[in-house]
């Protein structure tokens, strides 16, 4: 009876460490996300996503944010899942992929991986001022019109653009809350954060904060494409209607890509709206957040908030989703041009 007894214990305990081998401990990287937590261990979507916020209940910050130095339990991989893809232009509906992003908002959250055509390459995007800096200010009849608002609104859709494509996208500036917005008047808030630090007012400090990070995350990342986009809206006399214009820093490679989306918005507007032209510029400009990141970088500048005709261009739902698009071709066709395709 005692022997009989003993070999019951003994198969519980390894059915107990078999079931504690099988399920990975994990730790966050800076800048982690969990979906990107879930993506480098060859777990995406929702359903690995409910699975890993039961696992790890009470291990989470603010709106389920990850904490570094804090281990996580992995769900175990479903069935065929993690296995890798065969690279392809275009993924067959059958190994279509979906993602999961909350800060995309609860709408928009999902996406789905259409393309791997940007595979391989990295993304690190930024909206220009946010937290206690709105940016400029335009005004739209009794309306206000923030700077930081529609930047990050379209750096937001951009992402969403460049994950169906397969790529790597790191969000610096963060709003917890907003989302992707439809709204004509996207209202100001002052709750975005460099990736949940707090945004500083003085200017020097608020753009070494985001370098920063960005060159924390680019140091412990795979090498290979990688490019850092400063979205901004500029400011000038209401009568000086302009074009996108794009500057970028003294290095072949990030001349080349805002050459690259210079002709891209060109043949866009050639295409919807032909005999108008495109008088868009591209200039180097040493500004400091292209002068000291480590990826190649581009600064783009959407038109004159002060403008009505520029204005147009950001606070229409469908605009908006037009620049995110035209710039996420552009990174397709520098991605390829750059040689460091996989």
């Amino acid at each position: 009876m005692k022997r009989l007894l003993f070999l019951l214990l003994l198969l519980v305990l390894l059915s107990g460490i078999s079931t504690l081998q099988a399920q990975e401990m994990v730790r966050p990287k800076s800048g982690d996300g969990i979906e990107s937590l879930l993506r480098r261990h060859n777990r995406q979507g929702a359903q690995y996503r409910k699975e890993f916020l039961e696992l790890n209940k009470g291990k989470f910050g603010k709106n389920n944010s990850l904490i570094l130095e804090r281990n996580y339990l992995l769900p175990p991989i479903h069935g065929n899942a993690g296995k890798p893809v065969a690279p392809s232009a275009t993924l067959s509906s059958s190994v279509s992929k979906k993602g999961y992003e909350p800060l995309f908002g609860k709408k928009e959250a999902n996406y789905e991986i259409t393309s791997s055509e940007l595979r391989g390459a990295t993304f690190y995007l930024v909206s220009g001022h946010g937290g206690p800096d709105p940016g400029a200010i335009g005004k739209m009849d009794k309306h206000e019109l923030h700077e930081d608002e529609y930047a990050y609104d379209i750096v937001l859709r951009l992402a969403k653009s460049l994950l169906s494509k397969g790529a790597t996208v790191h969000i610096i500036i963060q709003d917890a809350l907003d989302g992707i917005r439809d709204d004509r008047i996207l209202k100001n808030s002052k709750r975005e954060t460099c990736m949940g630090k707090a945004i500083p007012l003085k200017q020097t400090e608020r753009l070494k904060q985001r370098s920063d990070k960005i060159n924390e995350i680019y140091r412990k990342s795979p090498k290979g494409y990688s490019r850092a986009i400063f979205i901004h809206i500029d400011s000038r006399s209401k009568h000086k209607q302009t074009d996108v214009f794009f500057y970028h820093s003294s290095s072949a490679a990030s001349t080349r890509l805002a050459n690259t989306m210079k002709k891209t918005f060109a043949q866009k507007y050639s295409t919807h709206q032909p005999g108008r032209g495109f008088t868009g510029t591209v200039s180097e400009r040493r500004l400091y957040v292209l002068r000291n990141t480590l990826p190649v970088g581009v600064y783009v500048e959407l038109g004159n908030i002060q403008n009505p005709f520029d204005q147009r261009r950001i606070v229409m739902k469908d605009n908006r989703q037009a620049l995110a698009k035209w710039i996420a071709e552009a990174f397709v066709a520098d991605y390829k041009q750059s040689g460091l395709k996989k």
